[in-house]
């Protein structure tokens, strides 16, 4: 069985929003083009406390895109983003909601971040996405979203390490890029860990 997985396609990442990615809103047609080639689409939303301790600004003294020591993990701080009940953090309207099989929340614990859909960043407590998965005897993902070099990244990358064969569509993908280089890094590290990165138009 396959699933499409449609990562953190909200408001704040598409522009105009708090973290806004470059052209983020020009894969809403793209999702929703293969949207209905699945039987089963998730999506994961960013569902942050507005205390959350990768935000910048609940670190005095510190400003977005700073680096800090996190739970022992290296965290970038962040404009605040994708609060809880905020329509930052609402998935875009013009997304189909209705091929939506599921939604997972995530970044829900203020003490650490959460860029995968299955994992916090320190592998610690798990969203209950591949539980959900394996439930429905899925083992082939297709991921796509925002954005390429985090969540989209280690999403793919936690996908492999549960053991499923996995597909992500390059043109349905859109990049955070805080230094240069990082979305083409993204791409290689997930080639490396056995991803396959393909144009959307090449999935069936």
């Amino acid at each position: 069985m396959r699933a499409l997985l449609l990562i953190d396609l909200q408001y704040d990442f598409c522009p105009g929003g708090a973290l806004a990615v470059a052209e983020g809103h020009e894969t809403i047609p793209i999702a929703n083009r293969l949207s209905a080639k699945f039987d089963t689409v998730v999506a994961t939303q960013d569902w942050h406390p507005a205390q959350h301790k990768s935000f910048a600004v609940n670190h005095p003294g510190k400003k977005p895109y700073d680096v800090i020591d996190l739970a022992g993990l290296s965290q970038v701080l962040w404009p605040a983003h994708c609060v809880q009940g905020t329509p930052g953090c609402g998935l875009h309207a013009g997304l189909d909601l209705t091929r939506l099989t599921k939604v997972f929340h995530k970044g829900t614990d203020t003490e650490i971040d959460s860029y995968s859909g299955f994992f916090d960043n320190g592998h610690r407590k798990a969203t209950g996405l591949g539980d959900w998965l394996k439930a429905r005897n899925v083992d082939d993902v297709v991921v796509m979203g925002l954005a390429t070099d985090y969540c989209v990244k280690f999403t793919a990358l936690d996908a492999r390490k549960l053991g499923m064969n996995v597909t992500v569509a390059a043109d349905g993908c859109r990049g955070v890029e805080l230094a240069p280089g990082d979305i083409d890094r993204a791409f290689a590290d997930m080639r490396a860990a056995g991803c396959d990165v393909v144009n959307s138009a090449e999935i069936s």
